[in-house]
């Protein structure tokens, strides 16, 4: 019993110390001051998107880019 609680403990500590590395905000994303999101197609993926590719492609710079306006939802008559 010692052991599994002991087995356990361990994991749990590793756990605790390799967790924040696993969140860690990268230096782009504090550089720019915008979300992992606004480059990347879903948190935690390496594939990007159009800014994503742009940012990279650009030298790392956002200089000359202009963001895509989502189109406004059409309203619907009843």
């Amino acid at each position: 019993m010692k052991k599994v609680i002991r087995a356990l403990a361990i994991v749990a500590g590793v756990t605790l110390l390799v967790a924040p590395l696993a969140i860690g905000t990268p230096e782009y994303s504090k550089k720019e001051k915008k979300q992992c999101i606004y480059c990347h197609t879903a948190m935690g993926k390496k594939d990007l998107n159009e800014a994503g590719k742009y940012y990279k492609d650009h030298n790392f710079s956002f200089v000359g880019y202009e963001e895509k306006k989502k189109p406004s939802p059409e309203p619907t008559n009843p």
